[in-house]
């Protein structure tokens, strides 16, 4: 595709509305969503994991993790609001290669996605509920209830809605850390980057960083941002403190997982599965140690890890389809114009992924998940990081970003460093594929 950017992304809107927003923690709101959505039953699971371990051996790894992860949503948030442009304007502009990638990758991610969200948020109201109904029907309507909040309601109620589960998120998980009562002493030495004396020890180390805090929502920050009224560079601050206060966010919880993972688990010689069972397996346990109350509100903070992730999805990945159909099918009348957020809410492409994520993945929930379609899944979604990290150094330090706001010194390194990491974790999953079975 040809670049329809140029040089014209230089005065994004007009100068009266660009002035200066102080940053002030009363606007804060989409650095909440981006956090509640990012993290995930799995991401849970595998910093919980990596405490039962390690003991606190990799605490330096969960916090690094989520510096990196600053680093990709700001220069997200940077490109929407310096350029005037979507992040898929951007990826247009970069040659059709980037159109073909994200629409195989939104079709098949949206596809076994919506089946594990759905399924994620289920386990905990089973749990609960254990005599109401079947698994697979806690799923279905999850995914439901999913759908008609995001249908029915714009951004402003969503925003609300996120910030009070990740409230519960808080308050659970925090709780959970003061209760199993961390050595902070080990804990303090934790922030010393040391690797643990284990066969893979680089490979599992980097999966952490990697794992903490989301994959194609870092993509969807900017489009949040647009969503809440920013849309130009006078937000710049405000985007920058909002970016900060939701990985601070993400670093709680990741942290306190990996407390209890090291004092609940690890000392106790206790492992659990890997993937969202494991949090069930870590209720049972939690009954067993502090009783039935704790086990309970742990399988709340579950629900709304899950819950918020599902909808943060339906949400933030549909603005971006819409967002990639409008330009794809009229780039030509558009020129490069923005779509108000509140319309892409409205639209028929947003609300056709709506569906895509919510009915034809329920298929997977009673038939299983078709092999050749989660090596796919595994491949796409492993190789949406190098991807997103490489175009961001592309376009913030090119003509199609003004000078002011590309990239400087800090900015280029965490994204070289985000990308090559990120490179390395896809090739490995690359390599870990069973591809004779594929064939």
């Amino acid at each position: 595709m040809a670049d329809t950017t140029g040089n014209t992304a230089a005065s994004p809107v007009g100068e009266a509305d660009s002035r200066p927003r102080k940053s002030s923690w009363r606007y804060i709101g989409p650095g909440i969503v981006v956090a509640a959505t990012g993290v995930g039953a799995g991401d849970l699971v595998a910093t919980l994991i990596a405490g039962s371990n390690f003991g606190y051996t990799l605490l330096w790894a969960a916090i690094i993790g989520c510096l990196v992860k600053i680093s990709l949503a700001e220069a997200a948030g940077r490109w929407h609001l310096s350029t005037g442009r979507t992040l898929f304007d951007g990826w247009a502009s970069l040659g059709r290669w980037t159109t073909y990638f994200f629409a195989v990758y939104v079709v098949v991610w949206g596809f076994v996605y919506g089946a594990a969200a759905m399924s994620s948020s289920a386990l905990p109201l089973q749990a609960l509920f254990p005599n109401v109904m079947d698994l697979e029907w806690w799923a279905v309507a999850c995914g439901l209830v999913g759908l008609v909040f995001v249908w029915f309601n714009k951004y402003a109620v969503f925003e609300k809605v996120m910030t009070v589960l990740v409230g519960v998120m808080f308050v659970v998980t925090v709780y959970l850390a003061i209760r199993v009562t961390p050595n902070l002493a080990d804990a303090f030495a934790g922030l010393l980057p040391v690797l643990p004396d284990e066969k893979d020890s680089i490979l599992n180390t980097l999966g952490l960083i990697g794992g903490v805090g989301g994959t194609i929502t870092l993509a969807a920050y900017g489009y949040w941002v647009n969503a809440k009224g920013w849309t130009n560079t006078g937000w710049m601050k405000v985007m920058r403190l909002d970016n900060r206060v939701a990985y601070a966010t993400t670093g709680v919880f990741v942290v306190s997982m990996l407390f209890v993972g090291a004092e609940l688990l690890h000392s106790a010689n206790v492992a659990i599965a890997s993937g969202d069972k494991g949090l069930i397996q870590l209720g049972d346990i939690l009954e067993d140690e502090y009783g039935a109350a704790t086990a309970k509100f742990f399988l709340i903070g579950f629900f709304a890890t899950s819950f918020t992730s599902l909808i943060g999805v339906w949400h933030g990945v549909s603005l971006m389809f819409a967002d990639f159909v409008t330009r794809y099918r009229t780039r030509q009348e558009l020129k490069g114009e923005e779509v108000a957020s509140g319309e892409r809410e409205r639209s028929w492409p947003f609300r056709a992924y709506l569906l895509w994520l919510t009915f034809p993945p329920i298929v997977l929930l009673f038939q299983g998940e078709p092999f050749r379609l989660i090596i796919l899944y595994g491949v796409l979604g492993a190789a949406f990081l190098p991807f997103l990290a490489g175009t961001l150094l592309w376009l913030l330090n090119s003509s199609r970003t003004p000078s002011q706001w590309r990239n400087g010194p800090l900015s280029n390194a965490m994204l070289a460093i985000a990308g090559l990491l990120f490179l390395v974790l896809c090739v490995k999953q690359i390599w870990d594929q069973p591809w004779a079975e594929f064939f």
